[in-house]
């Protein structure tokens, strides 16, 4: 069961403590943030900055990197995760949005899916900051920091998404992502959270049961 007042009291913190949230990952359009989300995947943002300028210049229109090869997508990508996969969802994805939907970057999260390397989280990633729709995308930092909080106590990114979704407001959903996000990032980290100086300890459940 959601704890409405949970939600409200963490609302209410981020709204005050955290006035900007948004993407780290640097991006100049719709197609160059879908290119950035898929390169995202178990790779950090800060790596992939420094991989995307070249690739946004290189291939400035969905057309563009559908014409390319393999090799050439790899040479510029070969150094983050997973590159061999990504080179290919790269060149899948713009030919399908070429052919699919003439080369624009659709606003539905179930069409965003039917593009090769988007799952559930990168879709509603595209479709919350690009087109505002009231989605939260799930990713390990959100997992992580839901489950402590206790705003979730599902076991599957999907349940943690459907107590996400009906906990904050269909308005505050594509912030309330970042929010989540950049907290497990900085602050609610993975091996050493700090707790101590965390705003949120008040009302944080892992906090409690530590004292």
């Amino acid at each position: 069961m959601i704890d409405k007042q949970l939600f409200a009291h963490i609302t209410d913190w981020f709204s005050r403590n955290m006035e900007v949230a948004e993407s780290e990952l640097h991006y100049d359009s719709p197609f160059h943030l879908l290119i950035a989300v898929i390169l995202s995947a178990q790779c950090t943002d800060k790596r992939v900055n420094m991989h995307t300028p070249e690739i946004f210049k290189r291939f400035p229109e969905p057309a563009d990197l559908a014409a390319a090869s393999f090799e050439e997508v790899y040479e510029l990508i070969k150094s983050i995760s997973f590159p061999n996969n990504k080179a290919k969802h790269l060149i899948g994805m713009a030919s399908k949005l070429v052919s699919d939907f003439n080369g624009v970057v659709p606003a539905e999260p179930e069409e965003l899916e039917t593009l090769p390397g988007v799952g559930r989280k990168t879709a509603n990633v595209i479709a919350s900051i690009i087109y505002n729709k009231p989605v939260i995308a799930v990713d390990t930092h959100v997992f992580r920091v839901s489950h402590r909080i206790g705003l979730s106590d599902g076991a599957t990114v999907e349940a943690v998404e459907k107590d996400l979704t009906e906990g904050f407001a269909p308005e505050l959903r594509p912030t309330a992502h970042h929010w989540l996000i950049l907290h497990g990032r900085y602050v609610c980290t993975a091996r050493k959270p700090k707790c101590e100086s965390c705003g949120l300890h008040p009302w944080c459940r892992q906090f409690r049961t530590q004292q």
